[in-house]
Parts: structure tokens; sequence; C-alpha cells
């Protein structure tokens, strides 16, 4: 079936993520034609199940680490969304080859993989972590040096790095998105998911990790989708970065205390002390997004509002 992009063929990594998803549902909605691959470690086929029928698209379950797996995927395609890495900071703490491998080698094997099949542009899901602890806030695209607080931090910088280097060496083009924290349907990790799941044990205490006072940006799943589409459209490469959140910050605190009014506000908060909630963590975070919002956009929602949106939601999805 020939669709108004028919000369478009796109490739989404990590496509049954709670991102990826929201991406490949954008995409086949302007008559992209998709190829999900994913190996379900942590997406989830069901965040798919809208698409499963949509004409063009395709899923292919395989492992980055494998190529041979994701060969066919590359076979006709004209861009590729890479989103596919280690969802949770904290676990490459606990594995420290995790983040070296789903980050830096399963994105080499992707760009080696595009690179044979003749793919013209990349875009890439990396973090606002690779700022490490910026001394400058909002903070910029052009900050600098970045000096990675975590392994995952690592990671999203040693794949930006593979990626501008087989742009400058092989003339591909690619976009990068260093993404606030993005929350929306489909979540499997993250401080919401992580509080539900904590008062589901127990609904009477709700154990808040650090001081309460680390204070971020929070971004809506389908704000951040329409950044990155727009920003792959209007972006001349050879490498764009750009910066995706809010324009506001939330603290922890305030995330706790929306939790547990939202089952009840009986429950007693705890917070453990410290500045950070884990080793790797970064207790502030704000994005400067004036070269994004440059180009038309703008997210619809304050961190306080994505948050009060996602709530209903991500109960409903785990049964709360």
């Amino acid at each position: 079936m020939r669709t108004g992009n028919s000369d478009r063929r796109a490739v989404v990594t990590g496509g049954a993520g709670a991102i990826g998803s929201a991406l490949v549902r954008a995409l086949l909605a302007a008559e992209v034609p998709v190829t999900v691959v994913d190996n379900l470690s942590s997406g989830r086929r069901e965040n798919l199940a809208a698409v499963e029928e949509a004409p063009g698209f395709r899923f292919l379950r395989g492992d980055l680490l494998r190529p041979e797996e994701i060969r066919p995927a590359f076979a006709g395609a004209t861009e590729i969304w890479h989103l596919a890495a280690n969802p949770d900071i904290r676990r490459g703490t606990v594995d420290p080859k995790l983040d070296l491998e789903q980050g830096i080698l399963g994105t080499f094997h992707v760009l080696e993989e595009a690179r044979r099949a003749g793919v013209a542009r990349i875009h890439f899901s990396s973090s606002s972590v690779v700022y490490g602890r910026p001394d400058r806030f909002p903070t910029p695209e052009e900050y600098g040096p970045l000096l990675p607080q975590s392994q995952y931090a690592a990671g999203k910088l040693g794949a930006e790095g593979l990626i501008s280097a087989f742009c400058h060496c092989y003339g591909l083009k690619a976009t990068l998105f260093r993404f606030a924290n993005i929350i929306g349907p489909g979540m499997s990790h993250g401080i919401l998911f992580d509080l539900l799941k904590k008062l589901e044990r127990d609904p009477r205490n709700l154990e808040v990790l650090g001081d309460g006072r680390q204070k971020k940006s929070y971004l809506f799943t389908d704000d951040c989708v329409r950044g990155m589409l727009l920003a792959a459209e209007k972006d001349p490469g050879p490498v764009g970065i750009y910066n995706l959140g809010s324009s506001d910050q939330i603290t922890a605190l305030e995330i706790a205390e929306k939790v547990v009014r939202a089952l009840g506000g009986t429950a007693r908060i705890a917070l453990t002390g410290g500045e950070r909630g884990w080793v790797g963590d970064v207790p502030v975070q704000f994005l400067a997004t004036e070269k994004i919002r440059a180009l038309g956009w703008s997210p619809r929602f304050t961190s306080a509002e994505a948050v009060d949106r996602t709530l209903p939601i991500l109960r409903a999805e785990l049964g709360i």
C-alpha cells in the first residue's frame, strides 16, 4: 500500500518502549512505514497493540548486540530512530558493563548496519545526564566540559561521539536529543513508577530517596515526540543537538505528595536523606530549550501538569 510518505522508510530501535511506541504511532499517523526493532528486555509488545494491524507496520524481535538478527530491518530504510538502550540509570551502577554493551556497542552495530545499508539519517535519544553536574542553569547544548556522573551517562555520551564520527566519516546526518525526564503512558521505570509500586506494597508509608529537594524538569511523552519529529525535519545536519524539556522544574518531594494525594492522602512520606537519590543521580536538572523553540516547538504542559496527566494513566496501567 502506497502512503503519503512512500519515499520514507523508518526503523525505530526500542520501539516497544514508552517513548518509542509513541514515536511509532506518530510516524505511522504521518503515513511513514515503520519497522520496530526491539528485544523486549524492557519494552512491552502491548505498547504497540494499537498499531499492530496498521498499514506499513512491521515488528522484528532482535538484539542490537547480534547484528545478524537486526540486519533485515535496515534494507530499504531511509531513517533510523535509535532509542534502544538500558532505560534505568541505577541498573548501570550495579552492572557496569550494561551501558557499555547496550549504549555504546549497541549504537555501533546500529550505525554499522545503517552505513552498510546506505541509510541517510539517524536520530538518537540521548539524555540530559551527559552534562554531568553543570553549574549553569538552564543548561544549553553548548555547555561543557561534559563529565558524566554514571555509566548510563557515559554510555549516552559515548554513543553521541560514535554517531558524530560516523556522520563525518561516512556522510550520515544525525539529530541528537538530550531528554529531560520523559513521562507518560507505558512507563516501566522512573520516579512515578517507583513511588506507585512502593505505595502498592505499603499504603501507609512512602520512602523517597534523597532529601526530597532533587529538582528536575518533566516532559510529557507526546510533547517529546513532537519535538523530535520537528527537529529531525528542520535540522540540516551533519549533527544537530537539541535539548528537550519543560520550562520549569518540580521537586521529588512535590511529586511524592502528588502521588500520596492521588492514592487517598494517608501515607507517611519518609526521606532517606542525602542530596542524591542514588549513586549516579544528578540532583538538579534544568535544560535550556531555546534552540528547539526557535523551530516552532513548545511543550503543552508544565512539569507539574505532566505529572498530573501521567499519574492516572500509570495507575490504570499498573492496576493500582
